[in-house]
């Protein structure tokens, strides 16, 4: 069962978006046109699904996500508050992808197990990157457009490439962050400050 009209209270599902009636939509979200929701997906509270994007069977968005044109969310994925999923990013779901079986049969559902990317609090992720499942992109992270995700990224890193490796750090704002002294990392834009121990990125102390 589909639903392509807006009957959502407080929810705009343009005519020819293809959302359906198990999804749940928080309000204040917007479905573009040719975008598909499917059952059991839930979509948090002012989240935006653009043009001809993809949200996966019982997928879960949080809170002010945005999800860009055409990009392709595969279940499971779990993406939190306040994360941006660029213009025909891929999330995969798949650890050795096939369309049959070793006998040469068509795979069904029953055939493979799902994995899943998870996208942590206000992370992004550029245009035409793929994240290879199973994969965790941590908290305000950034990953570069074009970029293959085959790692888990730390929180705060700024990764990019293929693969993607960490090349810088960023802060809420993801402007790159400026080396402040004795671990320590500022932010140009916001002046907020940030300390590094092995490699892993925390905001100090207020």
């Amino acid at each position: 069962m589909t639903s392509a009209a807006p009957t959502r209270p407080g929810v705009r599902i343009v005519d020819s978006a293809d959302v359906d009636d198990r999804a749940e939509i928080g309000e204040g979200s917007s479905v573009w046109h040719l975008a598909q929701v499917r059952e059991n997906a839930v979509l948090g509270r002012n989240c935006i699904v653009g043009r001809g994007a993809y949200i996966g069977t019982g997928v879960t968005l949080g809170d002010n996500c945005k999800i860009q044109n055409y990009a392709l969310v595969y279940e499971p994925a779990v993406l939190e508050a306040g994360v941006f999923v660029g213009p025909a990013v891929v999330l995969t779901n798949d650890h050795y992808p096939r369309a049959v079986n070793p006998d040469g049969s068509l795979k069904s559902g029953h055939d493979w197990e799902p994995v899943g990317v998870t996208i942590r609090e206000g992370a992004s992720v550029g245009a035409r990157a793929t994240c290879v499942a199973p994969v965790t992109i941590g908290r305000w992270a950034l990953v570069a457009a074009g970029s293959v995700v085959v790692k888990d990224v730390p929180d705060f890193a700024l990764v990019a490439g293929v693969p993607a490796r960490r090349i810088r750090w960023v802060g809420r704002a993801g402007v790159p962050l400026e080396p402040a002294g004795e671990g320590q990392w500022v932010c140009p834009e916001t002046g907020a400050r940030y300390v590094e121990n092995d490699d892993t990125l925390t905001e100090a102390p207020a």
